[in-house]
């Protein structure tokens, strides 16, 4: 049920951006007097779930949910309608049209996405305010993992900023650090000041899911409010509502410590010390190979921490959306920095259509929905405006040189262009659906 949730999310947002920037360039080529053959959300070979035309236009659904497209006469795109560009151009064909016109028609998609992202972050914070965990409050510390604990840091360090600069939400310190190429994490350990050097070692292990700074929790409470698959906690007759006080009699006091001890005790046999209704059972579980009970509990940080809620009134909702907005764009484009950086071997960590999909919550949540719709609408248009023939970046680039030089690129030049941003692209959808692939297998 949790993956259709996230599936049935994930479809409904790619159509959302789909839609909005195939209509930008549709609502531009209308506005220049351009023939917009089809409009089409997914793509259709072969054939199409759903078809009508109306006016010279064909509107459909196709049934390859990779993205979508507008059919714009005389426009070399995905088509590669060779038989039409044979032709001579006619008054309605995007070729007839002036660089101007064309750069618009082109860029429209783009500029769509852009300001519908900023529109559904004004909403988003209007809605529902913002709430989030301020690094001073957490008041435990840190757990590490190997990779944290390789560089100096400890469990119950205390994070006190990153090269010197104070970052207020917890939750942007490992992006801070990956993006911003920082060098030094300043930690309070047991009330001394720490500077810890941050390698580049670590920074491509965090890219890799390691190194991820969480904050450090109590172990108590801990309900048990659900089970995983084939979970032996279950098996050994485990239920829901039960505390657990301690494994073998042993009281923890952090959730760390808890953990740590099962993976010390993996495959094993464990006595599993709890309470249930108010009386101490001790049940005996085998533990799994990875040293897990497959258990979950319900808690969350509100529970064990003060988090930070932050409301916006409308007229103020409109400047913080739109800087929030801008600052996510700021962040992906330095993104490709990291990407094509030869030391944290980023495009390993590249991922495709299951990444994405697995960003999306088990359970539908309307401000997770729009804050991730936004989201994926920003990278949609950034990596649509990437200098890469068969994308809108990639025509913009030689629309350019023919403002610049006054020279228009040969249709033959075009289609050969095409062909190879096709090509290119095939390649990097492969790379990140293999990448997702090869990671489900090494699970």
């Amino acid at each position: 049920m949790i993956v259709l949730i996230k599936i049935l999310q994930f479809l409904l947002s790619l159509s959302i951006i789909v839609i909005i920037h195939e209509f930008g360039h549709f609502l531009f080529a209308k506005l220049f007097k351009t023939r917009v053959e089809k409009f089409y959300l997914f793509f259709d070979p072969w054939f199409a779930l759903f078809k009508r035309k109306a006016g010279e236009t064909e509107y459909g659904i196709g049934w390859v949910p990779l993205g979508g497209y507008v059919k714009i006469s005389g426009m070399i795109d995905e088509s590669m309608d060779k038989e039409q560009m044979k032709q001579p151009p006619q008054p309605h064909e995007f070729r007839s049209k002036t660089a101007g016109q064309r750069l618009l028609i082109r860029t429209a998609g783009v500029i769509f996405n852009f300001i519908s992202a900023l529109i559904v972050y004004v909403g988003v914070l209007y809605a529902w305010g913002e709430t989030y965990l301020p690094t001073a409050n957490v008041k435990y510390g840190i757990v590490t993992d190997s990779a944290s604990y390789a560089i100096g840091l400890r469990n119950g360090d205390m994070i006190v900023s990153v090269d010197n600069v104070k970052i207020e939400n917890f939750n942007e310190i490992p992006s801070d650090i990956i993006l911003n190429d920082r060098k030094t994490i300043q930690v309070d350990r047991n009330g001394e000041i720490l500077n810890i050097p941050i390698p580049v070692e670590f920074i491509a292990r965090m890219l890799k899911g390691e190194g991820m700074l969480e904050p450090r929790t109590p172990f108590r409470p801990y309900v048990v409010s659900g089970f995983g698959k084939e979970s032996p906690a279950k098996l050994a007759g485990i239920t829901e509502g039960d505390e657990f006080t301690g494994i073998d009699g042993n009281n923890f006091q952090w959730f760390d410590e808890f953990q740590s001890y099962l993976s010390r005790n993996r495959g094993k046999e464990v006595l599993v010390n709890l309470v249930r209704n108010g009386n101490q059972v001790d049940i005996p579980v085998v533990l799994t190979a990875e040293g897990t009970l497959g258990v979950g509990s319900s808690r969350t940080y509100a529970q064990m921490f003060e988090l930070k809620t932050v409301n916006y009134g409308f007229l103020a909702s409109i400047p913080a959306g739109i800087s929030k907005g801008f600052k996510t764009i700021g962040d992906y484009v330095k993104q490709f920095r990291v990407i094509f950086s030869k030391h944290t071997k980023a495009y390993e960590s590249l991922g495709g259509f299951i990444t994405i999909g697995s960003i999306f919550p088990g359970v539908w949540d309307w401000q997770s929905f729009w804050n991730l719709t936004a989201l994926l609408s920003i990278i949609l248009a950034v990596m649509n405006i990437l200098p890469i023939p068969a994308l809108d970046g990639g025509h913009v680039m030689f629309l350019l040189y023919e403002v610049i030089t006054g020279r228009k690129p040969s249709d033959k030049f075009l289609e050969y262009a095409q062909m190879t941003g096709m090509i290119i692209l095939l390649g990097l959808l492969i790379l990140a659906n293999g990448n997702d692939i090869m990671r489900l297998l090494n699970k």
